[in-house]
């Protein structure tokens, strides 16, 4: 890799919109495996690093936090009347309203089919393999995310 492109990838990581993005995932991430922790949910290693990596659903919502901290931070480097500030806020509202309510009813149906899969396995003996259950947010969730995100994305951005 040539200085130019380091140069530049550093200049990428470095700058307070992914910073601010990165750690407002990451944050959002770590609360909820220690929430997840003292509720005593995830019990073994294994479960805090999936919980910590690849969990969806939960306090608080990582993925309203990182798109707000995004939409934040662009705001403050491009201004808010920059055509990127509009494409990251309208970006936001659509991974906010997913996380919401695509993602939620989704992982209830799924749930829903579980529990019907399993009555009809204890009833009938049929071999029912369960689907996966997507965890969406609540609205309590995604406003704890929102809040993170706006106020890590402030830091970096001010600071």
């Amino acid at each position: 890799m040539d200085a130019h492109r380091v140069t530049a990838l550093y200049g990428l990581v470095s700058g307070p919109v992914f910073l601010s993005a990165f750690f407002s995932w990451f944050i959002a991430q770590l609360l909820k495996t220690i929430i997840d922790i003292t509720r005593q949910r995830s019990r073994t290693s294994g479960e805090v690093v999936s919980t910590m990596f690849w969990k969806t659903g939960g306090m608080p919502s990582s993925h309203s936090s990182l798109v707000t901290s995004l939409a934040t931070s662009i705001g403050f480097a491009n201004g808010t009347n920059s055509p990127i500030f509009a494409l990251s806020v309208f970006y936001g509202v659509l991974v906010i309203r997913d996380a919401l309510g695509v993602r939620r009813s989704a992982g209830m149906q799924a749930r829903a089919l579980n529990e019907l899969g399993a009555r009809m396995r204890e009833l009938t003996g049929y071999a029912y393999e369960p689907v996966k259950e997507v965890n969406g947010h609540t609205p309590t969730e995604v406003t704890v995310g929102v809040i993170l995100g706006f106020f890590i994305a402030l830091a970096f951005s001010l600071l």
